[in-house]
């Protein structure tokens, strides 16, 4: 098995894809995880890929989110559309990258990603509250590369 298919247990998947329905429940935004083994650019740069790859930018009201993380090279980005960074707070993505470092660094990289989730979703609801005849516009499964 590749690192990316050993990062998380099945179970694990299925508790990050439940925070992903839940931090979405009450708002417009669209929250994605995506897992790969290494990128071999900067690590932004390729989260910004997949954001596209992903049609993150296509959501209506530019309000998705992504947790990007290249498994073996340790690093993690979290990219938000632009509806979202133009209205959260400046240091916002910091605080929530400081709570999933701490938990990564002690090995609960599953809690750390489901920190970061419902994080981004408080802001989200907060920003883009679940309005009548919203339609789930993404998929909240784990994607991989």
């Amino acid at each position: 098995m590749s690192k990316v298919e050993d990062f998380l247990t099945p179970e694990e998947e299925q508790e990050i894809v439940e925070a992903i329905r839940v931090a979405e429940k009450n708002t417009s935004g669209e929250i994605r995880v995506h897992l790969e083994k290494h990128t071999s650019i900067d690590a932004f740069e390729r989260a910004m890929e997949v954001f596209h790859l992903l049609k993150m930018d296509e959501t209506e009201l530019k309000n998705g989110v992504l947790i990007y993380l290249a498994v073996k090279d340790k690093t993690f980005v979290i990219c938000g559309d632009k509806g979202i960074n133009d209205l959260v707070p400046n240091d916002f993505w910091d605080c929530t990258r400081d709570v999933m470092v701490k938990n990564f660094k002690e090995g609960h990289f599953k809690q750390g990603l489901i920190d970061g989730i419902l994080r981004a979703g408080e802001q989200l609801q907060k920003y883009f509250p679940y309005q009548e005849g919203d339609t789930n516009e993404l998929s909240n499964e784990i994607s991989k590369g």
